[in-house]
């Protein structure tokens, strides 16, 4: 390959830094998305990944910002298409857990948190808090579906990492916390459209 064909710009170096920390997470765990590992398997040097991030702790805080606007937006979709009756409350509650679940989101968030990183989940936190502001109905906050969304949040973090564990051990169905929160989903989509008269 050319060095032309090589270089990249700073946006889309990141991009693809992002991208490969992501794999990593989802294969290998949050402890394999280091700045070294994601420069080998991306063809770039160390201080180039310290270059555009910083530090490790800089990698997480930007790879948990690239997770988090994929799956908000994912999710702000689907809660509008459940606000029409064009998609389903399960819809909202399969992209919340696998966010958490099968992308990494919540294996990420616990291994920030016990590296003492938090500060690197105000992504998260602000990204989720934005969504929820922006469902809202003419740009008041609402508190009802703030805590639908935390109870939701929880839920579906709880789920990624002990659900399998302890349905199991409950002799539940793998999917019963998923199940709950659609019941809870549910009527909350319910109280919304009898508040909005859809």
């Amino acid at each position: 390959m050319s060095i032309a064909k090589r270089r990249l710009s700073p946006e889309e170096s990141r991009g693809m830094a992002l991208a490969a920390a992501l794999d990593l997470l989802i294969e290998a765990g949050p402890q394999a998305v280091t700045l070294k590992a994601v420069a080998s398997r991306i063809g770039r040097t160390h201080a180039n990944l310290l270059h555009h991030f910083g530090s490790a702790s800089g990698l997480q805080k930007s790879l948990a910002q690239y997770l988090t606007d994929r799956v908000c937006g994912s999710i702000a979709e689907a809660v509008l298409k459940s606000r029409t009756g064009e998609g389903t409350v399960r819809d909202i509650v399969d992209l919340t857990f696998d966010a958490f679940d099968k992308q990494g989101a919540g294996a990420l968030s616990s291994w920030m948190l016990l590296t003492g990183n938090e500060d690197a989940l105000d992504p998260i936190i602000d990204s989720i808090h934005a969504l929820v502001d922006e469902l809202g109905e003419d740009g008041h906050e609402d508190r009802e579906m703030h805590e639908d969304t935390l109870t939701l949040v929880l839920m579906a973090l709880g789920d990624a990492l002990i659900g399998e564990r302890l349905a199991g051990s409950l002799d539940l169905p793998r999917s019963s916390a998923r199940d709950l929160a659609e019941i809870h989903l549910q009527h909350a989509l319910d109280r919304w459209k009898a508040e909005h008269g859809a």
